[in-house]
């Protein structure tokens, strides 16, 4: 190199220098986006996203979970949203400003005092719900914690007040939640029903998703064409609908296990801090839509029905809210169903506890009468067996006196026999006296005749 363009060099290199820096925060920060979006965060985003939205408890056996601050007839998959076809199956759009999280990521599960909860997980998914369908209708459920997704297309859903059914006609709408079937059909629609088990696999993510209907049947048992929204990738918590693409944030959430830096809720709510969901009074569901879902939601309306919005709006505000109290009549009704399904199960859950407890208490005294009753049946055995002992006893006392009384009489008898018995000279001396004593009457006879 000559001396001139070193020189060159040496001299703009304060430039260079400058501009070189200028283009790497240029790129810095025009990729940042992009790389928060490809690469990994950790399970602390959801505490921080969600907390402004609910309460985080620690719950027995799940760890941190989170309630929502919702109405009490909130349910998820079924409040506030609607399904929409994407290439990885349908997938659940929520008219929550949170829900990009709860409704993709992680399980929900339900307390009969707390309500609906949900349990954080790593995967994301367009929807973890089981799908059914037969006899006309379609139906669906969240998919509990634990339950993979080979066990649940085995496993045998009974809990009919989480399960929402509409007829397959009515499918695919925006509006589906003025479409639910009456929940006093659902056992019957259960029964009458198979699961659906078409899935989709995540190469990217190396995840299977539970895809639901297919697009061709509900194309043709609807009659109406199902738009195929394509997936995008946003740069900050949130989903939009718009273009044919659903963008929605779904970064990829890595579960550290450094002790010192393990992701928490910067606020634990204590769980008997926490109001029963019949206390609960949220605001209405649909107030939370944001403008931008408004304005998707007239552009998918139909002519007719910007037409009856018009006049709804033209209309004095009292008609409007008798409108509003008439179409809401039948979900009322159908809350309060629920309600009364609800507390009968409850009922018969303490009634069905109470007998077990009662049957219980029954065979504890069985089982304690039973115990007293050997007791006894040993007791009495050992008051026999010393009876028994006592009798051996007695007949060998009476057997030892019957001896004792007898030795003294036969010692007396031989000392009887020995002084009653002379002895041998005596015998003769007298045996001699009574030979002399007989011949001197003899003698005294003999002489009397004589005279």
């Amino acid at each position: 190199m000559s001396s001139g363009k070193v020189f060159f060099v040496m001299k703009n290199l304060p430039k260079i220098s400058v501009v070189l820096f200028l283009l790497l925060n240029y790129s810095c920060a025009t990729q940042s986006p992009v790389s928060a979006q490809r690469g990994y965060v950790s399970t602390q985003i959801f505490y921080d996203q969600l907390s402004p939205y609910g309460e985080w408890v620690d719950y027995p056996n799940y760890g941190y979970v989170w309630i929502p601050d919702v109405d009490q007839d909130f349910s998820p998959y079924s409040t506030s949203g609607y399904w929409v076809m994407t290439d990885y199956g349908w997938t659940w759009v929520s008219d929550y400003s949170w829900g990009w999280a709860p409704f993709h990521y992680g399980r929900w599960d339900y307390d009969n005092y707390y309500g609906w909860f949900w349990v954080p997980d790593n995967e994301w998914g367009p929807s973890w719900v089981t799908w059914r369908s037969g006899n006309g209708y379609y139906g669906w459920t969240p998919m509990r914690p634990g339950i993979s997704i080979s066990l649940s297309f085995g496993y045998e859903y009974r809990d009919l007040d989480h399960w929402n059914f509409v007829r397959d006609r009515d499918f695919g709408r925006s509006d589906i939640y003025r479409y639910y079937a009456d929940r006093s059909e659902y056992n019957t629609i259960i029964v009458n029903s198979t699961v659906i088990n078409n899935t989709y696999i995540d190469r990217s993510r190396n995840t299977t998703y539970i895809a639901g209907p297919s697009r061709d049947d509900v194309q043709q048992v609807t009659g109406r064409r199902i738009s195929n929204f394509s997936v995008r990738d946003n740069d900050r918590p949130g989903q939009v609908l718009k273009n044919n693409q659903l963008q929605i944030y779904r970064p990829q959430i890595q579960q550290t296990s450094d002790q010192y830096q393990k992701p928490a809720p910067s606020r634990i709510t204590n769980l008997k801090d926490v109001k029963p969901t019949r206390e609960r009074n949220a605001p209405d569901q649909q107030r939370r839509v944001s403008p931008m879902e408004n304005s998707r939601r007239e552009q998918q309306q139909s002519q007719p029905q910007r037409q009856v919005e018009r006049q709804r709006q033209s209309q004095p505000q009292q008609q409007i809210e008798r409108q509003n109290q008439e179409q809401q009549q039948p979900m009322r009704q159908r809350q309060q169903t629920e309600r009364q399904n609800q507390k009968q199960q409850q009922q018969i859950e303490r009634q069905n506890q109470e007998q077990q407890q009662q049957q219980q208490q029954i065979e504890k005294r069985n089982q304690e009468q039973q115990q007293q009753q050997q007791q006894i049946e040993r007791r009495n055995q050992e008051q026999q067996k010393q009876q028994q002992q006592i009798e051996r006893r007695n007949q060998n006392q009476q057997q030892q006196q019957k001896q004792q009384e007898a030795q003294p009489v036969q010692q007396q008898q031989q000392e009887q026999q020995k002084v009653t018995e002379p002895s041998g000279d005596k015998k003769r001396e007298r045996q001699q006296k009574a030979v002399e004593e007989r011949e001197n009457k003899k003698n005294e006879q003999s002489k009397a005749r004589r005279r």
